[in-house]
């Protein structure tokens, strides 16, 4: 008698084995994020920089990764980096590689948008209570660019740990992979395990990301 499919998430070590996985997911995420928001930080101030060579190369680079899908350049860094140029990189290694490149152009051009968003008249007027460039930038600017800048950043974030799932095509045994081998192994047994498999993963993507969602929204609200 074939099974109802739920059943599947309960056979062994199937239900720790998705948690196993959608920690390696958590895990390319955070490492992306840690690296890419500092990185990301200073391209955006490399890009609101007047030097006509500074913007002309954040332009060429920003434009690239934007173009580029995230799935093509994980196929170049993890094939082809390793055979053209005989460089050993590991699926993680490739994966953090390529969320970092793609999370500094993203965060980079949300860094540019908070600050050329503070009013001229602001310069102008710390300008006029004495205050240099520096305490101007500390005082002025820092506060309102970090406010505009937290919740697009937790955004960010969510948007990477979903695009994280592509890491699958590499070879990664994240939680899809997982789902997938499970389905696989039961599939004879269990038909339609395929619903309650995919159903779950769903629901863990919505359990971390919506809290994350949620934040971003209430302080978007906040600090309007």
């Amino acid at each position: 008698m074939q099974g109802l499919g739920i059943e599947v998430l309960f056979k062994g070590k199937n239900f720790l084995r998705l948690l196993e996985g959608l920690g390696v997911t958590l895990r390319i995420s955070v490492f992306a994020v840690l690296l890419s928001v500092p990185l990301g930080i200073l391209f955006g101030m490399f890009m609101t920089m007047k030097n006509p060579l500074s913007r002309f190369v954040s332009r060429i680079y920003l434009e690239f990764v934007r173009i580029m899908p995230q799935l093509v350049l994980l196929f170049i860094a993890y094939f082809g980096v390793t055979r053209a140029f005989g460089i050993n990189l590991s699926a993680d290694l490739s994966a953090v590689l390529v969320f970092t490149v793609w999370g500094t152009a993203e965060m980079g051009d949300l860094v540019r948008g908070a600050l050329i968003s503070i009013p001229k008249h602001q310069y102008d007027s710390a300008a006029a209570l004495g205050l240099n460039r520096a305490q101007t930038f500390v005082h002025i600017v820092v506060p309102q660019t970090l406010r505009r800048l937290i919740p697009l950043t937790i955004n960010l974030t969510t948007r990477m740990i979903k695009t994280t799932s592509l890491v699958v095509l590499i070879g990664m045994t994240e939680v899809l992979k997982v789902g997938k081998q499970i389905i696989d192994a039961n599939r004879f047994d269990y038909p339609t395990a395929a619903l309650w498999v995919y159903g779950v993963i769903f629901l863990l993507y919505f359990l971390v990301c919506w809290p994350i969602s949620v934040l971003a929204g209430r302080l978007e609200k906040r600090w309007r």
